[in-house]
């Protein structure tokens, strides 16, 4: 059901320095900050010839990254992105097979203008799952 990993996204508490640190350390394309409101977040993407890494940054302090920098102060790993062909049919699916949608279980417009769902930690190795339609 799952197709290619599209990103890993790391929560940042700046951005800009996690940008710099990829691009100017490692020489990696690093793309322009992008406010997303409806997520609570500001996103910049590293871009590699396989996938790409995610920097989010809260974009207030109600964010759901701003929680997750209070348990993680040093920042770290958030979530990992797969790619679906159809997110409606590997909702269906996962709920039949008893994994949880968090939210309300509709998709919701992601970082890349697509469709994404994220599934419940505790139902994948204590990893959170964002699933985007592809």
């Amino acid at each position: 059901m799952i197709g290619r990993l599209n990103h890993v996204a790391i929560a940042v508490r700046d951005i800009a320095a996690a940008s710099a640190l990829y691009r100017d350390t490692l020489g990696a394309r690093v793309t322009a900050p992008v406010d997303q409101p409806a997520h609570g977040v500001t996103v910049v993407f590293v871009e590699l010839p396989n996938t790409k890494i995610e920097f989010l940054q809260p974009l207030g302090a109600d964010s759901p990254i701003a929680r997750f920098l209070d348990k993680n102060p040093d920042g770290g790993i958030h979530h990992v992105c797969y790619e679906v062909d159809d997110i409606i049919a590997a909702r269906d699916h996962l709920k039949a097979q008893g994994a949880r949608i968090l939210g309300d279980g509709e998709p919701k417009i992601g970082a890349h203008d697509k469709p994404v769902l994220f599934l419940h930690p505790k139902d994948f190795n204590g990893t959170l799952v964002e699933l985007e339609q592809a």
